[in-house]
């Protein structure tokens, strides 16, 4: 049986700040050598080369290095996956999973929370948007449900990876080896390895069948309405940090889903709050949580007809603003209207995830 689940959201003062990582350790709240996962927001631009994620990254590892007995390499191993980009009120913040001893959480035969982690084989460049890619990454999802101890694909509220994209070094690498890439756009290498990686969550769950490779990114009647993907220069494999619920695990968290349909669907969040555990009432309001919601994690993208709701939106056309941060941005806001927070974790490129021009929602709730 897994351990029960500690979950904490701090902020980031800068991009290499991990003092309130440090904090929660030394107030005894969670131990160094039982954090098992962070998910975090940092402030950079959130494209190919950005280097805040390799920052705080190495900020977070070095507090677990110095506060814990695990070794070096063990502390690598811990998925730490940062999204880059706070644009317009979001905040950069992490959300930190750690395990507690059996005795140190309350006991409750109810649906709890549950983590489960795993990397998956090295995804080579010619791997990227293609079925080797969605194979290997489903077999780290079963690797870390089972880790879960979670057995019915229905209790799997959320998956966030971390995957690798192409980079002008790896896509010579892959030519100098015979082999094809995707594409050879690097940024647009982001989307892909985030679409595909989701292909392979939802292929992992039972939510589609395997998909052919010219499916990807083209057919956006396929998604997972609990991945959330994001991509990086960083690494090599698959990251994958599987979070859900299990019953005779305890502690206070449980966690839910729902799916946004469009970029201004309050609802889709308040739906994946109330999925988690939460009484509200019919017309909620931030002050109805009551402190009890740690945290929401979104993805979000760009309709593809350019339009919200009928309206008709210059995103996809402008040339001086990429339209990833402004969806970020636009989604940012109503999630912080919604937790009267602005530390959420909003992460933009959903292909896959969640219908066009929306994405899904995950809420970690704390039931007391």
């Amino acid at each position: 049986m897994p351990e029960p689940i500690e979950v904490r959201k701090i902020p980031l003062r800068n991009v290499s700040d991990a003092s309130g990582l440090a904090t929660l350790i030394d107030d005894k709240i969670l131990e160094a050598d039982r954090v098992i996962a962070v998910i975090g927001k940092t402030e950079g631009n959130g494209g190919v080369n950005d280097y805040t994620r390799i920052l705080a990254d190495r900020a977070f590892r070095e507090v677990l290095r110095a506060k814990g007995t695990r070794s070096p390499e063990e502390v690598e191993q811990v998925p730490i996956v940062w999204s880059g980009g706070t644009d317009g009120v979001i905040s950069p913040h992490a959300t930190v999973f750690a395990t507690l001893p059996a005795d140190g959480a309350v006991r409750t035969d109810e649906p709890r929370l549950t983590v489960g982690h795993a990397m998956s084989e090295t995804l080579l460049p010619e791997d990227i948007g293609r079925a080797a890619m969605i194979s290997k990454v489903a077999d780290a999802v079963h690797l870390a449900m089972k880790r879960a101890g979670i057995t019915d694909p229905a209790d799997v509220h959320y998956v966030q990876t971390k995957t690798p994209l192409l980079t002008i070094h790896t896509i010579r690498d892959a030519k100098g080896r015979g082999q094809t890439v995707w594409t050879e756009h690097t940024h647009e290498s982001m989307d892909l390895s985030n679409g595909c990686t989701a292909l392979g969550i939802a292929v992992a769950l039972g939510e589609i069948g395997m998909p052919a490779d010219e499916e990807v990114m083209h057919n956006r009647a396929l998604y997972s309405s609990v991945a959330s993907c994001s991509s990086g220069v960083e690494l090599d494999r698959a990251q994958v940090v599987v979070i859900g619920n299990a019953r005779g695990v305890g502690g206070r968290y449980r966690i839910g889903h729902g799916i946004m349909r469009d970029a201004l669907d309050r609802d889709g969040i308040w739906s994946a709050i109330k999925d988690a555990g939460l009484d509200l009432p019919g017309r909620p309001h931030p002050d109805d949580l009551d402190g009890r919601l740690v945290n929401v994690f979104l993805k979000c993208e760009a309709s593809q007809d350019g339009t919200v709701r009928g309206r008709r939106n210059a995103m996809l056309d402008d040339s001086d603003v990429h339209w990833h941060r402004q969806i970020k941005a636009c989604v940012g806001g109503v999630a912080a209207s919604v937790t009267g927070d602005p530390a959420v974790f909003v992460s933009v490129s959903a292909a896959h995830q969640g219908p066009d021009g929306g994405g899904p929602v995950a809420a970690i709730v704390d039931l007391g």
